[in-house]
């Protein structure tokens, strides 16, 4: 174990470090940024939490007594009315679901088209760049439709790209310097989206309530067997949250153009 004790760390850098278990008391970390940044079971007692932006996946999360997760969860999907389609339970509802990404991201892209091409390769607040984003989103569909639920074992595209924080893995692409052309990568991504069309056109209850047969290689997810149903949820909570990630940024780049 190792000791701060009255140490000055501003502006200290921590990537890919293991921080689990430790123990702040006293400390300030005002102004500090998390991204990527894995915080299940923390304890905060005595804190002041003024300020603050929290966007990620939020659950069982109690502040002052008060478990917020479901009151969260309660006005996004009121903010948006299409969001509680991203969790369907029947094969039916999973065709709607992927209407929904389909008809939105469409709106998407047609509002990406006005920009300065240019500016869809700029980040906005270290975030990916638009047509980054686009790249993720191939790569988490092979990931867990043309891997995990079709089986092959090695789908990645070369313009894929994984998380920032995924650790090295054979065979697995991560090229962050590529500039493709965004019409490059939509065709890339049409041809993915695709094959998630066919996979839910061809859903049934009976398949949904399954499980995928291991893929034994290395890649990601690893070798192992998924329900189906768990699969196609990740692609579709990939697909939404994305898209509002896109949209925002968009917002600002839209006044950068103008």
């Amino acid at each position: 174990m190792v000791e701060f004790i009255g140490d000055d760390l501003r502006g200290s850098r921590f990537e890919r470090v293991n921080l689990s278990g430790a123990r702040f008391r006293a400390s300030d970390l005002s102004g500090a940024s998390l991204r990527g940044v894995a915080m299940t079971g923390v304890v905060m007692r005595g804190v002041e939490l003024v300020d603050v932006d929290i966007y990620g996946e939020i659950a069982n999360l109690t502040v002052n007594g008060v478990d917020v997760g479901p009151l969260i969860d309660a006005e996004l999907d009121r903010r948006y009315p299409d969001r509680a389609k991203m969790r369907p339970a029947t094969a039916a509802g999973f065709r709607q679901a992927w209407d929904t990404v389909e008809r939105l991201w469409a709106g998407t892209v047609a509002r990406a088209r006005r920009l300065d091409p240019d500016l869809l390769h700029e980040s906005v607040d270290g975030e990916w760049s638009f047509v980054e984003t686009l790249r993720h989103l191939v790569f988490a569909t092979d990931a867990w439709v043309r891997r995990a639920i079709l089986g092959d074992p090695a789908p990645w595209d070369p313009l894929g790209l994984p998380w920032d924080e995924m650790p090295e893995t054979a065979g697995i692409p991560r090229d962050r310097a590529a500039r493709p052309s965004l019409d490059s990568v939509l065709d890339l991504r049409r041809d993915r989206m695709s094959t998630v069309r066919e996979v839910v056109d061809g859903l049934t209850d009976e398949t949904l309530g399954g499980h995928t047969r291991p893929v034994v290689a290395p890649g990601w997810p690893p070798p192992d067997s998924f329900p189906v149903r768990e699969c196609l949820l990740i692609v579709l909570n990939e697909e939404w949250e994305h898209r509002l990630y896109a949209e925002r940024d968009l917002a600002v780049l839209e006044a950068r153009d103008s």
